[in-house]
């Protein structure tokens, strides 16, 4: 079995190292520094609950030519990079490949096999001009909830904080072949991967912290502890998440806690700073559109007001314009 990390950063590469060190067959695709780093010397694991720090060897290119076509794509890039290498993808894509979908904020695929009014619902603000319903097919996905905490330290090193835990899932929530197969081996290689009849309710749980806290942390560079415990912005926080559970609610969801409670949760990370304003200290390309503009175009999909999410993403958009980060 060939599997193929698209994107191997710091989530990526984490997945690529713990597959590699288990014995599958495995390849990375990354680009500058962080490549030269893993060809010369190999990937560098240090995961910090464990004490463990190995490096491994790796098979990483930039070019998915050198590869051939793989069994399973997981792509673990920023959702904005993945329309644009699409076609660059082509060559990792056989008549049987599995597209596994890591990527945060509401997928492209959101509205394959869900049933009802929505079905086949395209999404532009994650998917601009149709790219990966286009040049993957929907047929293709499997979707992928991504739990980890990691990052790239230096070019070739990944250090690992926290979480191992990559939930998989059906569009239509069966249990299919292909996801108990995936399942297993990233399990093999000491990962947490369960198969969920309902990865769209997981999805939103982990989108409700993303659509607010990411945002409004950029805004006002406070730290989780601060802002969710600050009376006005877990105000904003709460309103912009409460907008979204109407949505969620209006596609089928059901959230298996409160709202009062998910800031709570957000408020015990402590002094964390959201990946929104780790990008926006380090010049990189914010996620606005996957976490914000996405839940926005739900609710206009929907018939949903959505005046508070309207509102930061505004504030959000013009910040990382300023910044030329969007």
């Amino acid at each position: 079995m060939k599997i193929c990390v698209f994107g191997a950063g710091a989530i990526g590469g984490y997945m690529g190292a713990k597959l590699a060190q288990a014995g599958a067959e495995v390849s990375l695709v990354a680009r500058g520094p962080h490549l030269a780093a893993m060809k010369a010397n190999g990937l560098r694991l240090i995961e910090e609950e464990s004490g463990t720090d190995a490096t491994v060897p790796v098979n990483a290119s930039d070019n998915a030519a050198d590869l051939g076509p793989q069994d399973y794509v997981i792509v673990t890039l920023k959702a904005h990079s993945v329309p644009p290498v699409v076609d660059k993808m082509q060559p990792l894509i056989g008549p049987d490949t599995t597209i596994v979908s890591g990527v945060n904020g509401v997928p492209w695929w959101y509205f394959h096999k869900i049933g009802g009014d929505y079905e086949g619902t395209r999404l532009a603000s994650v998917d601009p001009g149709d790219a990966q319903w286009n040049g993957f097919g929907p047929d293709r996905v499997l979707g992928c909830v991504v739990y980890p905490a990691a990052e790239v330290i230096e070019p070739g090193v990944v250090k690992h904080i926290e979480g191992n835990r990559f939930s998989l899932g059906e569009p239509d929530g069966s249990k299919s072949e292909r996801a108990a197969v995936l399942s297993k081996a990233l399990s093999a290689a000491g990962l947490k991967a369960p198969v969920r009849p309902k990865l769209r309710d997981e999805i939103w749980v982990k989108l409700w912290g993303n659509l607010s806290f990411n945002p409004i942390s950029a805004l006002t560079h406070a730290t989780l502890d601060v802002l969710c415990t600050d009376d006005g912005t877990r105000a904003v926080a709460r309103d912009m998440m409460l907008e979204a559970q109407e949505i969620a609610e209006k596609l089928g969801v059901k959230f298996p806690i409160d709202v009062e409670r998910r800031i709570d949760g957000g408020a015990a990370v402590g002094a964390h700073r959201t990946s929104m304003l780790q990008d926006l200290d380090q010049g990189r390309p914010m996620e606005i559109d996957a976490l914000v503009g996405s839940v926005q175009e739900l609710g206009q999909v929907t018939g949903t007001p959505t005046p508070t999410i309207d509102t930061v993403l505004a504030l959000v958009k013009l910040r990382a314009r300023v910044a030329g980060l969007y």
